[in-house]
């Protein structure tokens, strides 16, 4: 009985003293935040009402896709809106603001928030890095995506499309050319296909696994597309804010941890296998010449780094995930809205099968070929305008800064500024899809898909900061989207085989199949099923296929 006592009185104290430090934490995170808001000179700036102290306008903005478009519609291109505990941030759809904040990388920065849940998910990649490492990062990777090593591998883009379009073939067969498809779980699974061979000269065979257990795709699918996934985003994110909570039992840490450890172990196996096969060739790291994937590409450029910059083993697994994510999620989206705007719009749909047969007998294009198709680049960049695969970014000055803005904004206290003072630490919100649609620089009917618009693009449009078709969709800068030249020449070829060989049609009512957000994420579903029910489609054979 003595010794429990003893226990006792030696936990009590030790439980109590943690408890406090804990709750020291949280009492100083929101006390600093708190702070912020007050001494952050943005009183004068509208903006939508807050749902609660601890979520603000989080659910709003993260669940429901036009909560920022009816905010936009009713307070302008700036506004300022709550984050979790409360945090402002500010809404920045100027394009000459954003001109300024992504040519200044080194004066604003990702967000801790997005920076420490990238982190937390998907390890110390160019995705977290800032500053010199994120250079270092840059540097390192950039040999692995130029045009010519797109053009390498967009052979591989082909022939996984091909075999998308075997198992639908045979599909249709079964059902006399005609079946309904939920394209979008398809999709997912072929664009993990394409970035394992592509990315990394891996094989995850998940084409051919359907029904079957894919470790990977079960990772992605637990954390972005789960029945739970958006209140395990919400608090991952939260965690980014206040990273005392990621030593609390919170929802979702044990299946991000769980998708993380799945992620590491598949890209130090990936890694192993690929340095393995250098040290039993001769000719050491000449034997990646052959190689067309960006892993190879990335070593042969990381081991010739003679200035000091390589990146550490570490760093090296790390760009794996990152690659999972951008390579998988991203472009499976873009192609799923791609196949759903087709199935909407069949007159661009039959026009562009026009110009895609026009390369008769060529089965296998080359990326030459699929860039010198003038309507599949304007439905492509339609597409990415239209249904950016991303809905928003966040960037933080490191210092006090001033936006320019294009047009004045008339405050709430009548005044009307040319230029925004913001202090250091202050969140920026900045709306991709926002500026993509954006009416002013798009017209009346900037929400409606017209390819044909891209013929006389609207002057407005090349103020866009941008690395490829004139939107903010890969961003711009130097934290643009590596990986742009891949996503959309993917894109392009997987389009290329598919329609060649079928026709898309709306399987329910055009007005049935909604955008679903999931952290930051932006996808097809259907109307009151939930952000996971994917994109059905009535596809038939093309009769001269």
């Amino acid at each position: 009985m003595t010794s429990i006592n003893h226990l006792q009185s030696a936990v009590v104290p030790a439980a109590v003293t943690i408890l406090g430090i804990l709750l020291g934490n949280l009492l100083f995170s929101l006390a600093r935040i708190l702070h912020r808001n007050w001494t952050s000179g943005l009183h004068y700036i509208d903006g939508p009402k807050s749902s609660g102290f601890f979520l603000g306008n989080f659910k709003e903005l993260n669940v429901d896709y036009n909560a920022s478009v009816k905010w936009r519609q009713q307070f302008g291109r700036i506004f300022k809106f709550k984050s979790f505990f409360s945090n402002t941030e500010l809404h920045v759809g100027d394009v000459k603001a954003i001109s300024y904040i992504l040519s200044r990388p080194d004066k604003f920065e990702r967000t801790p928030i997005i920076r420490n849940s990238m982190e937390t998910l998907l390890g110390r990649g160019i995705i977290s890095a800032e500053g010199d490492d994120h250079k270092r990062h840059r540097r390192a990777l950039n040999p692995a995506f130029s045009a010519g090593q797109i053009r390498a591998m967009t052979g591989i883009f082909v022939e996984k499309g091909e075999q998308l379009r075997e198992f639908w073939t045979r599909e249709l067969t079964k059902n006399n050319g005609t079946a309904q498809i939920e394209v979008q779980s398809w999709l997912r699974r072929l664009t993990l296909d394409v970035i394992g061979q592509a990315g990394f000269d891996y094989s995850f065979d998940a084409l051919e696994s359907e029904g079957k257990d894919n470790p990977l795709n079960d990772a992605f699918t637990d954390v972005f597309h789960s029945t739970e996934a958006s209140r395990y985003a919400a608090f991952r994110l939260a965690g980014g804010i206040m990273p005392i909570l990621k030593l609390l039992p919170g929802p979702g840490w044990s299946v991000v941890r769980a998708a993380r450890r799945t992620m590491f172990s598949i890209s130090g196996q990936i890694v192993d296998k690929s340095r393995a096969n250098i040290a039993a060739s001769e000719e050491g790291n000449r034997s990646l010449d052959g190689k067309r994937d960006l892993l190879s590409s990335l070593l042969k450029a990381n081991m010739g780094d003679t200035k000091g910059q390589r990146l550490s083993d570490d760093e090296l697994i790390s760009q794996i995930p990152a690659f999972f994510l951008a390579g998988h999620e991203t472009t499976s989206s873009a192609l799923s809205w791609s196949l759903h705007a087709l199935s909407q719009n069949i007159r661009v749909q039959d026009k562009l099968r026009a110009e895609l047969s026009s390369l008769v007998p060529t089965d296998n294009p080359t990326m030459d070929d699929l860039n010198s198709l003038p309507y599949l680049e304007l439905v492509v960049r339609e597409v990415m305008r239209v249904h950016s695969p991303v809905m928003f970014f966040d960037r933080m000055p490191v210092e006090d800064e001033v936006l320019p803005l294009s047009e004045p904004y008339v405050g709430r206290d009548g005044e009307a500024r040319e230029f925004i003072p913001i202090r250091k630490g202050q969140y920026l919100h900045i709306p991709v899809i926002g500026v993509n649609t954006d009416r002013k620089i798009w017209g009346e009917d900037a929400d409606e898909f017209k390819p044909e618009r891209w013929e006389h693009m609207p002057p407005s449009a090349t103020g866009i900061p941008n690395v490829w078709g004139n939107s903010l969709t890969f961003s711009s800068g130097n934290h643009h989207c590596i990986g742009f030249r891949f996503s959309v020449v993917e894109t392009k070829a997987i389009l290329f085989i598919l329609l060649r060989a079928f026709k898309f049609e709306s399987a329910l009512p055009n007005s049935s199949i909604v955008p679903a957000t999931m952290a930051g994420l932006v996808k097809p579903s259907v109307l009151g099923k939930g952000p996971h029910s994917g994109l059905p489609l009535i596809v038939k054979v093309c009769a001269d296929a």
